[in-house]
Formats: structure tokens, C-alpha cells, sequence
């Protein structure tokens, strides 16, 4: 996962560049030192949440954050279908950008991919909201404690501050994931 430890040197990259103390960081995206510690060290996969949250606080690309890369469109972006950037995010999901180059994005729209696992869900928290709608597959999705199931078709929004995970039941699957 050699895309975990540049999203890491891009953490520590902002941080030293904004002139940033670890305490800022942790006052304003509201996480642990040592939850900041394993991000920048590269330790831990980065939630895209946490990147999202970072993104908005500090004013720069979420784009630029994941992928290294500034966005250069500002009127519309069109994303052909399978041309999203992609990143591997962790062995269960893979995520593609549907927007990777519009500036100053109000929201992120993201093609998912999800494997199925035994591992336990992972829950996160972020602000804003989130909208998912299940393309294929079929997913078991947490929000706030309250457990459900999804189906191709099916979509959920929600409040983002909840504690969320989702996963794969029984195969791969897809869903559109779009966080504000």
C-alpha cells in the first residue's frame, strides 16, 4: 500500500508548509495526537473522511490530498465511465474520484468498490453529510448504532457526525458514495 505513505508525506507536507503545530491540527479536525501521529507516519490508513474534513478546514484540494495532484476545472468536470482517479484504499475498498478535477468541490462523489471481510466494521465520524446508493451488492451499513441492510437500488443519507461503517455481505459491492 505504497499510496498510504504518500497521503502520509502529503499530511506532513501541508503541516510544515501552513507552519502548523500538531495541536492545531488536532483542535480543528478533532482527533487524538496519536491518531495524527499514525496518519502522518503513514502507520495507519488515512479515513477520506478525515482528508475531507482536513480539505475544508485548511482550504486546499481534497484531490491534492489523496492523489498529489490540484484539480484545473471550475465551470463542470466530466468523469467517462471507468476514467475516475483510483486509489486502493485498504484490501476491502477501492475508491474512484468521479470529480478528481473540479476546484473547490462542496461535495466529493466517489465509485467504491467493497469486499466483502470477517474483519469487524470500522466506524468513522466526519462532519457533514453523506449519501450512498448501491449499485451491486449487497451491504450491511451502521449509522448511529441502527444496522441495515442494502440492496441494488437502495440508497441512505445521513448525518455524517454519527458513527458510520459499512461492508460487503457475501460478495463485492459498488456503491456511489458522495460526502459534503
Amino acid at each position: 500500500m505504497n499510496h498510504i505513505q504518500d497521503v502520509a508525506a502529503r499530511l506532513r507536507g501541508l503541516r510544515d508548509a501552513l507552519d502548523l503545530s500538531v495541536d492545531d491540527v488536532v483542535r480543528q479536525c478533532d482527533v487524538t495526537p496519536e491518531l495524527l501521529a499514525a496518519y502522518e507516519s503513514g502507520e495507519s490508513d488515512v479515513p477520506v473522511s478525515f482528508l475531507h474534513r482536513l480539505a475544508g478546514a485548511y482550504g486546499v484540494e481534497l484531490t491534492a490530498l489523496l492523489f498529489g495532484e490540484e484539480p484545473t476545472m471550475n465551470s463542470y468536470f466530466v468523469t467517462r465511465a471507468g476514467r475516475g482517479v483510483k486509489v486502493e484504499r485498504t484490501a476491502a475498498y477501492s475508491y474512484q474520484d468521479l470529480a478528481a478535477g473540479f476546484q473547490h468541490r462542496l461535495m466529493a462523489p466517489f465509485m467504491v468498490t467493497i469486499e466483502p471481510s470477517d474483519a469487524p466494521m470500522t466506524l468513522n465520524i466526519h462532519s457533514g453529510q453523506e449519501f450512498n446508493y448501491v449499485l451491486e451488492g449487497e451491504l450491511e451499513l451502521s449509522v448511529g448504532g441502527h444496522v441495515t441492510r442494502l440492496h441494488p437500488g437502495d440508497s441512505i443519507m445521513f448525518d455524517s457526525l454519527r458513527p458510520h461503517g459499512l461492508r460487503a455481505i457475501g460478495s463485492t459491492a459498488r456503491i456511489i458514495a458522495i460526502i459534503s
